[in-house]
C-alpha cells in the first residue's frame, strides 16, 4: 500500500509539472482544455482546499476533487449517484451542481426517463420536435460536512409544474432561496427556452404555484437565436444554464446564462443583473442587451463557449470562469471541452470576462504553491 502511494503521488506531481509549463520570468502556466476528455457543463466549487467538479456525463454523476484548478486529468474521481433504469431521472443525466445549503451538501441535476426521445403521441402536441419535452429537476442530499465523505441519496424532484426544465440552479437572496431554471412557456411549447424563477422552503421543495412563477428572461435579442438574428420563428432560441455571481467589492448581483444553442459555434454567455429587491419581479432585472458578454474566438478556434461556474483562485485574489467550448463546432455536442480562465471587473461593477481562448495562461494566485 505504501509504495502505491508513492506511485500515486509521484504520478501526480507528474501531472502537475507537464500542465503547468514555466515561462521565461519563471511564471507557472497552464493552456486549455483543462480536462483531456470530452466534457460539458462544467461546475466547480472551491471547499476548504480541494476544488470539486461535476459536468455532465450523462449516465450517472462523477465528481472529482482536486487542488489544482487547471489540471483535471489525474485527479480522486468516483460515482456518486447512478440512478437504476425505469424511473424518470434515469437517463441523460445533465448539468449537475454541488451546493452547500443548510448545513447539507445537495445536487440539482436534470434527467429524463426516455434517454431524450418522447413517443410520437407526446412529440406531435409540440410545435417543433421535442427531444427534451420530458426533462425535469431532481435533488439529491449529503449529509456531513466534507462533500467527499457524503453519501448521497436521492431526495426529491423539484415541482416544475410537470413542464420541460433543464439547467436548474440554486439563487440565494436575502429574501430566501430560489430556483433559476430554463423552462417553456407551456408544456409543448419546444421553443423558446427561457428563464423561470420560482421560490424554495427548502433546497427540494418548490413553494411557488404555477401563476406565482415567473419568467425573468426569453431569448428576445438577435444573438440569442439560432442561426443568428433568426427573423421568422424561436425554433431552437434558448436561455439556459443560469449561474448566479455576485461582485465581491460591491455586492451587486448578477446571474450569467448561456443564449442561443449548445451544438452551435455561437453559443455564448447573456447577464442578468437583480436591481431591484424582488427576485420574482421580472422588472427587478436589468438584462444586458447589447450583446454576449462571453463569445467566440475565431482567431484562437474556441467557439461555442458557454454553460459556465465561477470560482476563486487558492490566494482568494483571483475570480475564475469554468466553461466549455469546441474547437471544431462542425462537432457539435461531441467537440465540446472543460476550460478556466481568470476574470475581472468592469468600472459599473459587472463582470469583464477575457476572449476565450488555449493559452498559455498564468495559474491561479496561490497554486504554485502546492
Amino acid at each position: 500500500m505504501f509504495v502505491l502511494t508513492i506511485y500515486f503521488l509521484a504520478t501526480w506531481l507528474v501531472a502537475v509539472v507537464s500542465c503547468q509549463n514555466t515561462t521565461g520570468n519563471g511564471a507557472l502556466t497552464f493552456t486549455n482544455p483543462v480536462l483531456d476528455a470530452t466534457g460539458a457543463d462544467p461546475w466547480v466549487i472551491r471547499h476548504e482546499g480541494y476544488y470539486y467538479m461535476t459536468y455532465t456525463t450523462n449516465d450517472d454523476i462523477v465528481l472529482l476533487r482536486s487542488q489544482i484548478l487547471t489540471d483535471w486529468n489525474i485527479v480522486e474521481k468516483k460515482i456518486i449517484f447512478q440512478p437504476p433504469p425505469g424511473l424518470n431521472y434515469s437517463t441523460d443525466l445533465w448539468a449537475p451542481e454541488l451546493h452547500f445549503l443548510s448545513s447539507k451538501w445537495y445536487i440539482i441535476f436534470t434527467a429524463d426517463p426516455h434517454n431524450d426521445s418522447p413517443s410520437p403521441e407526446v412529440d406531435m402536441w409540440c410545435d417543433f420536435n421535442c427531444p427534451a419535452v420530458h426533462h425535469r429537476m431532481y435533488v439529491l442530499e449529503g449529509s456531513g460536512p466534507d462533500p467527499w465523505t457524503a453519501t448521497f441519496v436521492y431526495k426529491a424532484q423539484l415541482d416544475t409544474y410537470d413542464q420541460f426544465a433543464i439547467d436548474g440552479t440554486y439563487f440565494q437572496h436575502a429574501s430566501g432561496l430560489y430556483h433559476i431554471y430554463s423552462c417553456w412557456y407551456r408544456s409543448y411549447d419546444a421553443w423558446p427556452a427561457n428563464l423561470c424563477i420560482t421560490k424554495l422552503s427548502n433546497p427540494w421543495t418548490v413553494s411557488s404555484s404555477f401563476s406565482e412563477r415567473q419568467i425573468i428572461s426569453s431569448p428576445t435579442n438577435a444573438w440569442e437565436k439560432t442561426p443568428y438574428g433568426r427573423p421568422f420563428n424561436d425554433r431552437l432560441s434558448s436561455n439556459e444554464a443560469p449561474q448566479q455571481l455576485t461582485n465581491p467589492r460591491t455586492g451587486q448581483t448578477f446571474v450569467i446564462y448561456s443564449a442561443a444553442r449548445s451544438d452551435n459555434r455561437n453559443y455564448c454567455l447573456g447577464q442578468l443583473e437583480l436591481v431591484g429587491f424582488d427576485p420574482m419581479n421580472p422588472s427587478d432585472w436589468r438584462k444586458h442587451n447589447d450583446g454576449c458578454v462571453f463569445y467566440q474566438n475565431p482567431t484562437e478556434e474556441a467557439y461555442g463557449v458557454g454553460h459556465a461556474s465561477f470560482t476563486k483562485s487558492p490566494g482568494g485574489n483571483e475570480d475564475w470562469i469554468v466553461y466549455h467550448g469546441m474547437r471544431d463546432p462542425s462537432n457539435g455536442w461531441a467537440a465540446r471541452t472543460i476550460r478556466v480562465q481568470r476574470f475581472g471587473w468592469n468600472d459599473n461593477g459587472s463582470p469583464r470576462f477575457p476572449k476565450p481562448g488555449y493559452g498559455p495562461y498564468n495559474v491561479p494566485d496561490g497554486q504554485g504553491k502546492i
